[in-house]
């Protein structure tokens, strides 16, 4: 258990997690006298990994879909199908984040991209960005839940379970959480009067807006019913989802410019450098700690003191829900995977629920002081600090709970569709 003390006094003191995850193993490599090639070898072998080759096409398509114009065409449909509503533009955002989540599976870019378009219409519509940064926030959180998703295909690699069957398992907590929190911006708009649009769409306009965004809409369609029906496998789809992208927005929609793509190639380039070195890293610190029976000594604890899977699965959301706000969603995946297990499986439980129990957890942490990266982003959008965003967050992270809770006690919401489908 020393390796993942050091490991979390390395966190707090402020060094990053892939030189942390290095530290320690390279500290319990040369503690335990084994060659130093091993550093080599695992480095090489945690990113040598075909399914992870979707990471890189995955966040390309979804920077194609962004700078494509694809955004405006999302809020435009939400706002036709709800932005009549009490809180209208507080709903048209969460529905705009859930379509978005559905493109590119990502929190920070969902959070991003509708949150440079909404609030500033939001603000001038006289709601508060203290109300519409953190709910921007945790609308973008839904992005890593509704498939594609990132964090469901690591995970899905490191616990050897369908990547296809993950994805699906996503659609019904995403559509849960976006519906929690509109719910609740509905009776909080009511509340302090906030409006949307002055009269309810036509029919005309809603046609015309959705055949504007339906394009993009089926893009999730096109991935998750070619995985299943065995057309192309989940890394193939990423090549699929950025083909697509770069149709629509070079011949279709015409935004994208073919000098806007080497931009996109270098963001992307950086940003899976970074996903893959922590993968990396975490790799070697995974083989360190099972060559020192942690997995197995934490599996033995927690058995001898839990018998009951649903006190275990209580244990594990306090657990992830601590390390969530201070540890990004792709270091605690590659930390905790293989802690938790062995154990889960011993327990019977579903593995496919528990990638999504796990990637609930992380995703909630993103809007969670004091990482909190999604917090920050929408804060920066709309010029409000952490400290005033904290009193409208608070009843949002206990909307956001409660989903947790029922998808961790209620596993059909996770394993329905899966199983549905075979």
């Amino acid at each position: 258990m020393i390796y993942i003390l050091l490991l979390f006094v390395l966190f707090l003191i402020g060094i990053p997690i892939c030189f942390s995850l290095g530290l320690v193993s390279l500290g319990g490599i040369v503690a335990g006298g084994y060659p130093l090639t091993v550093v080599i070898q695992r480095l090489f072998t945690g990113a040598d990994s075909t399914a992870l080759i979707a990471i890189p096409l995955f966040i390309l398509a979804g920077g194609l879909m962004v700078q494509g114009g694809i955004s405006k065409r999302i809020v435009d449909f939400a706002d036709a199908l709800i932005g009549h509503l009490p809180s209208g533009l507080a709903l048209v955002s969460i529905l705009a984040c859930m379509f978005f989540a559905a493109i590119t599976g990502s929190a920070i870019a969902a959070t991003a991209a509708i949150g440079g378009i909404m609030m500033p219409i939001m603000e001038k519509k006289g709601y508060e960005n203290t109300f519409s940064a953190p709910l921007i926030a945790c609308g973008g959180s839904i992005g890593p839940i509704i498939p594609p998703s990132i964090p469901l295909l690591l995970y899905g690699t490191m616990a050897g379970v369908s990547v296809g069957k993950l994805f699906i398992g996503g659609f019904i907590p995403g559509i849960i959480m976006g519906v929690g929190l509109m719910i609740l911006s509905y009776f909080i708009g009511k509340k302090r009067h906030y409006v949307g649009r002055e009269t309810r769409a036509s029919m005309k306009e809603i046609l015309s807006t959705g055949k504007d965004a339906i394009l993009a809409l089926i893009m999730p369609i096109i991935i998750i019913g070619g995985i299943l029906s065995g057309v192309f496998t989940a890394t193939e789809s990423g090549a699929i989802a950025c083909a697509y992208a770069l149709i629509l927005g070079i011949f279709v929609y015409r935004e994208l410019k073919l000098k806007d793509l080497f931009g996109l190639f270098v963001d992307c380039a950086k940003s899976t450098g970074q996903v893959l070195l922590v993968v990396a890293c975490a790799s070697l610190f995974t083989w360190i700690i099972t060559v020192a029976q942690v997995p197995q000594m934490v599996s033995s604890f927690l058995s001898a003191t839990i018998s009951n899977k649903y006190v275990l699965l209580l244990v594990i959301n306090i657990v992830l829900l601590i390390a969530g706000t201070f540890i990004d969603t792709t270091s605690a995946l590659v930390i905790f995977t293989p802690l938790f297990l062995p154990l889960v499986q011993s327990m019977g439980i579903d593995l496919i629920h528990f990638g999504l129990v796990m990637a609930v957890n992380l995703t909630i942490g993103m809007c969670t002081p004091p990482l909190g990266v999604c917090l920050f982003v929408a804060g920066s959008i709309g010029r409000v600090s952490l400290k005033e965003q904290m009193k409208d967050l608070l009843p949002m992270l206990g909307v956001l709970l409660i989903v947790l809770i029922i998808i961790t006690y209620i596993p059909g919401t996770v394993t329905l569709l899966p199983n549905l489908v075979g």
